[in-house]
């Protein structure tokens, strides 16, 4: 009894222990070549040979060892090059199983041989892993993953340009775990930039992989050396939108669960699992972008291990991933692990199509009380197997299979071109006039999708990048709208160029925003205007409708707002234009701070030209903020000290002065409007004597002297509260601070606004406060008119972006008077 029970045991044990082993892995010993070498070396904790006389591999072609010892890492001071196509001979370890390829490149110089800016092309197995790559005066070291077949032995062919010769300094190529890329039962979800496109299947022996990102959400970079397969991971502040409601989480205590329904410990290193983002606030989503190439296919693997939750899933514990804020899947927890700290994965196959960036967002869902979170993000390029060069070599059988391949391509194009001639001839049709449609309602059902599909901190080459949008306009339709701009119809011109009124084919009236060649700020703040509008919604956000940039133009297409600016209607030599109430002036300075909150702390930008002719008015004096040209988000390094950007007048004194952008200068800059908006006169008149030229000053000081009724609007006169207008100068003196750290945020703006609309309007006849007189000063300590706390939450501001307060495309821009230059 007693030998049954442990021959059980045995058996038992003996089974757990394969089942374990099969997802244990460690790196083999081979390949890590040393190329040009005939000593081995310790490398990352690897030992790479010598390829003078290799006994494990071979090297077949022409090719030369060169040495250059300048280098201070031992693998690059020696490389092998290559005058015509070279071959490295190996073999896996394992059939049906995939190698890690990874190639290392540093150039250098010597008697014989530059090998600086050289172009090298890299197959095997017939996938072209480098096509006439150039390899610049820096280490470079390019990932790939090949799947091997039946036959074990493969090559890694090495061929240089006409006419020139081609390097490598280091070679790596060992065998993976064989399921590191499974297909599943009903292929994996394939996704384009117009939402979902079926599965693809197969993925695991048709493509070779090029991992462009490997990104370690909410935590630091990873070596080589920290990673079962030894590849390098990158933090994800680069790439992540807004970090407003994303908050870094970390356990670095933490051990996986690792479990057979989730990862194995080689899919991702526990630095991975042990770091995430989680979403503070499930009003908004979590957006990471990523520029990527066009007309390709990628694989996309998202990596998840809720170390945050306390306890066990329940089946309904989800949340939602977005890809292109245009195909939403939602990852159930409960029904993908049983607990916490267990580590999984999910794929999706991405085509890029015309664009070149994907954007990839985490929300929550409406009623579900799971922690959001993300805990990395591989995006690697599918490499399809040409089918001609580079072959398993199987002997002359395959070869006689290569030439069919290339009889059989060859003639089915030269077909397939006849036929397209003939259909495009015979059907061809003229193009739509207009492109822009509306954005898919797929975006979360709960939450504001903020993504934004290009990077802020690049300068952008002509002609602009094509953008992940439904907006573009062609040019006919722009001369169409604008009767090939006729001055006539011109409503406007600034810093950015000239502004027409235009009438759409569909008879939308809109505003159509020209750059003007050698005017202007250019082409940097075209395409930031087009990043933020096109991806951000508010009530009290000019919106955008279009964009053309063909033949080098940089046109904006905006709603129509009728009213103008709020500038017309203080101080404009119009005449014709009602003055503004008190009433009306606050309401639209509380619209204007709704939208400059929503930017600050919604979105995470820093707009940085807010003025009077920014803050646009519709038909119903409904203010909404325009002009995001210069546009920044918040946690974007400013390293450009080459130029103040801003509108004189408006600037704030410590940016002057210390060159640092945060979002009290746009407080700042609000508060002159708040003085535009009580005196009626511009913010910088160089009319009028040094001394009053500069509204900012001029005002302050006259305030401070008791002489506020020598300031104010002489229409406004008797029509103010005294509580009211006592509130308003509080808020004036507040934004107009010397140092951002004594400003305001908006939000706090916001709220003591609307004290000051609630004070006009219900104490209009109670006795005013004792100090509250015309000759306010700015000594408002003693005033006893209660502050709204700075962080006040109203939750029927929530939804302040929903679709539902979104300008229709009847309501109309504006009559830009943009008179003032940057």
């Amino acid at each position: 009894m007693k030998s049954n029970l442990c021959l059980s045991s045995i058996i038992l044990f003996s089974l757990l222990s394969l089942a374990s082993s099969q997802r244990r892995y460690v790196v083999p010993n081979r390949y890590f070549i040393n190329c040009g070498s005939n000593s081995d070396i310790i490398f990352t904790s690897k030992h790479f040979v010598g390829d003078d006389s290799p006994s494990t591999f071979s090297v077949s072609g022409s090719h030369k060892a060169v040495q250059n010892n300048s280098s201070p890492t031992s693998i690059y001071q020696t490389a092998r090059v290559f005058t015509r196509k070279t071959s490295y001979n190996l073999e896996a370890d394992d059939k049906n199983t995939f190698v890690m390829v990874r190639l290392h490149f540093s150039p250098f110089s010597t008697n014989e041989f530059e090998l600086h800016n050289k172009i090298i092309n890299v197959q095997v197995f017939g996938f072209s892993l480098l096509s006439n790559y150039k390899v610049e005066n820096k280490i470079v070291i390019k990932d790939f993953i090949v799947p091997i077949g039946n036959d074990k032995k493969f090559r890694l062919d090495f061929t240089p340009s006409t006419g020139s010769y081609a390097f490598v300094n280091a070679i790596e190529a060992f065998t993976t775990p064989n399921d590191l890329f499974i297909d599943g039962k009903d292929g994996t979800p394939h996704v384009s930039p117009k939402g979902p496109n079926g599965n693809m299947h197969n993925i695991s022996t048709s493509y070779a992989f090029n991992p462009i990102y490997r990104i370690n959400v909410g935590g630091r970079t990873i070596n080589p050396e920290r990673d079962p397969l030894r590849r390098s991971w990158t933090p994800d502040e680069t790439f992540l939108f807004s970090n407003v409601s994303a908050k870094s989480e970390s356990q670095h205590d933490m051990r996986p669960n690792y479990d057979s329904k989730g990862a194995a410990s080689y899919d991702a290193p526990v630095d991975v699992y042990s770091t995430a983002r989680r979403l503070t606030d499930k009003a908004v989503n979590i957006t990471w972008n990523f520029r990527v190439n066009k007309n390709s296919v990628f694989l996309i693997r998202a990596h998840f291990c809720d170390f945050m939750s306390p306890g066990r899933f329940s089946t309904n514990d989800a949340f939602s991933l977005f890809i292109y804020s245009l195909y939403k899947k939602d990852i159930q927890l409960g029904q993908i692990v049983n607990s916490p700290q267990v580590p999984f994965y999910v794929d999706f196959v991405v085509d890029s199509g015309e664009f070149d960036n994907v954007s990839i967002s985490i929300g929550a869902i409406r009623g579900n009380d799971q922690t959001v979170f993300l805990n990395g993000l591989e995006i690697m390029e599918l490499l399809t197997n040409l089918g001609v060069v580079g072959l398993r070599t199987d002997g002359k059988k395959n070869e006689k299979k290569v030439h069919i391949v290339i009889g059989c391509v060859v003639g089915g194009m030269v077909l397939i071109l006849i036929l397209g001639f003939l259909i495009g001839s015979k059907y061809r049709k003229s193009k739509p006039l207009v492109e822009a449609k509306t954005e898919s309602n797929m975006v979360s059902p709960y939450g504001r999708s903020l993504s934004i599909s290009i990077d802020f901190t690049k300068n952008h080459s002509s002609p602009i990048p094509n953008l992940n949008l439904n907006l573009k306009f062609q040019l006919a339709d722009i001369l169409q709208a604008t009767n090939n701009f006729d001055e006539k119809l011109m409503i406007g011109k600034g810093g950015f160029g000239k502004v027409y009124k235009g009438t759409l084919y569909d008879g939308m009236i809109v505003a159509v925003k020209r750059g003007e060649k050698g005017h202007g700020q250019g082409q940097p703040e075209f395409v930031t205007e087009i990043m933020v509008l096109s991806k951000i919604r508010h009530r009290h956000l000019v919106s955008l409708i279009g964009y053309c940039d063909e033949k080098s133009e940089m046109i904006l297409v905006y709603e129509f707002m009728k009213k103008g600016t709020l500038q017309d209607h203080l101080y404009d030599t119009n005449e014709n234009l009602p003055k503004l109430s008190w009433t009306q002036r606050l309401e639209i300075c509380i619209s204007a701070s709704r939208g400059l909150d929503y930017l600050h702390t919604g979105a995470g930008i820093i707009h940085r030209d807010v003025k009077s002719t920014n803050i646009l008015l519709d038909e119903n004096y409904v203010a909404k903020v325009a002009d995001f040209g210069i546009s920044r988000l918040n946690s974007e390094e400013d390293n450009d000290v080459s130029g103040i950007k801003g509108s004189f007048g408006y600037l704030d004194p410590e940016y002057i002065t210390c060159m640092e952008v945060t979002q009290k200068i746009d407080v700042y800059s609000f508060g002159v409007v708040l003085l535009e908006v009580l005196c009626a006169r511009r913010a910088l008149d160089n009319r009028l004597p040094y001394e009053e030229a500069n509204l900012a000053d001029w005002a302050t000081t006259r305030i401070r002297n008791g002489e506020v009724e020598n300031i104010l609007d002489p229409f406004l006169a008797g029509k103010i509260n005294p509580n009211s207008l006592t509130k308003f100068l509080e808020i004036v003196e507040r934004c107009l601070k010397p140092t951002g750290d004594e400003r305001p945020s908006m939000n706090s703006v916001l709220y003591d606004l609307l004290y000051t609309m609630e004070l006009q309007q219900t104490m209009a006849n109670r006795e005013p406060h004792e100090d509250s007189t015309m000759n306010t000063s700015f000594q408002l300590s003693m005033i006893k008119i209660d502050r709204l706390p700075s962080h006040t939450n109203d939750d029927s501001e929530v939804n302040e972006s929903s679709d539902s307060s979104f300008p229709t495309e009847s309501q109309v821009f504006s009559q830009l008077k943009m008179n003032e230059a940057r």
